[in-house]
């Protein structure tokens, strides 16, 4: 089966393409945005990389910076139009299946070319905020019911958004809820999981920004101080306001850290030495990080908007529930309520590392999703076979 896969430049879509290396079916790929960028992660896959500029043009460094509107006349002749691009690649590939990951940049974009091939099956994969967030924006919205009605099947990472693509006008196929990446090797990471009892870590994700509400976990600390004076507080992904903050308010404080951007391993590495793990924001599918945190054997305090996160965590049994991510007091309460009894974490820990870890398993997840894939080949043999 040819399957012809759009998305921006994300390691998301690359883990979950690695899934489908040597499984038979040939793999396409176009960066949808067009960054440039061979994905060497990805070599087994056709890749349309390099597909906007007709011309390598010299001297548009010094274009950009001195004479901003001569290059904006030079993109605009220079440049090839997406659309046409991909119309093409579908011509030239003939591919039996357009994977879109991602409705605003790769669903939404490519639906008159779609509408003009219904010979070719369309599966959305749909990610984090996709759908629960940006379906509370009219003009998003109404985009959105024009698109749906025309998607043969779907992937999501929650079982949440297999409810609001029906509501949205979705009539397809729901292939399952896997996480967004695929699964993980959980030999590679457990390398760096600490002993229960060695753990001394807080470890808190730190985004602050649309979705991200960092700063009402650091708010929360603030109310408990002596609560967690003895632990290790680390704060990753951290922006310029969240460094302001703990600059000004938690000056006194010296067992917090707060660091940049940092790699996935980096991220695990620091999962794998903390306690608890804390997320919170205003809108998510099924938080990355969660499932970071459950591999890596912290007990994970999380946001839960739309019950997503609930999928999982039984809250007081597993994890804690943030159910307002606006509430300060409500983060601390929680985060109180766990260290000051270390048996639920035990025991919330135990319980994600026996029920939940094996499957979220690379080989296990991987199993699942090409059963998925088969599933969409077989129907189409059906039907070609009763033409």
């Amino acid at each position: 089966m040819k399957i012809f896969m759009l998305s921006v430049l994300s390691h998301h879509c690359f883990n979950w393409a690695l899934q489908l290396k040597g499984s038979g079916h040939k793999v396409y790929w176009i960066d949808v945005f067009d960054s440039n960028t061979y994905v060497e992660k990805i070599d087994f896959i056709d890749q349309t990389v390099a597909w906007k500029s007709k011309f390598r043009i010299p001297g548009r460094y010094w274009l950009r910076k001195n004479a901003p509107g001569l290059n904006d006349l030079v993109d605009r002749l220079n440049q090839r139009d997406f659309l046409t691009v991909f119309e093409a690649k579908l011509k030239e590939i003939k591919p039996d299946v357009v994977q879109s990951f991602e409705m605003h940049s790769a669903c939404i974009p490519i639906l008159s070319v779609m509408k003009n091939n219904p010979g070719i099956k369309w599966v959305y994969s749909s990610w984090g905020n996709d759908l629960y967030f940006f379906q509370k924006d009219p003009f998003k919205k109404k985009a959105m019911q024009k698109v749906m009605p025309n998607l043969d099947y779907m992937f999501a990472d929650c079982k949440r958004d297999f409810v609001l693509p029906k509501e949205l006008g979705f009539k397809g196929e729901f292939l399952g809820a896997f996480p967004g990446g695929g699964g993980y090797d959980l030999d590679y990471h457990k390398k760096d999981i600490l002993k229960y009892c060695n753990k001394k870590t807080i470890l808190i994700k730190g985004y602050e920004h649309r979705f991200g509400r960092a700063k009402k976990i650091l708010e929360a600390l603030l109310l408990i101080k002596k609560v967690v004076k003895n632990y290790k507080v680390i704060v990753f992904g951290a922006n310029e306001e969240i460094q302001s903050f703990v600059d000004s308010e938690m000056s006194d404080w010296n067992n917090i850290k707060v660091l940049g951007a940092i790699g996935r391993d980096e991220v695990m590495k620091l999962m794998g030495e903390s306690l608890v793990y804390i997320g919170n924001s205003i809108s998510d599918g099924m938080p990355n990080t969660l499932l970071e945190a459950i591999i890596m054997e912290a007990f994970p305090i999380q946001s839960n908007p739309g019950g997503a996160t609930a999928e999982l965590i039984q809250h007081g049994k597993n994890g804690f529930l943030i159910e307002n991510p606006l509430d300060e007091v409500e983060i601390a309460g929680h985060i109180k309520a766990a260290l000051q009894d270390k048996n639920i974490i035990r025991k919330g820990i135990e319980f994600n590392t026996i029920n939940l870890k094996p499957k979220l398993e690379r080989d296990y997840v991987q199993k699942q999703v090409l059963e998925s894939y088969s599933l969409i080949e077989q129907q189409l043999i059906e039907k070609s076979g009763s033409l």
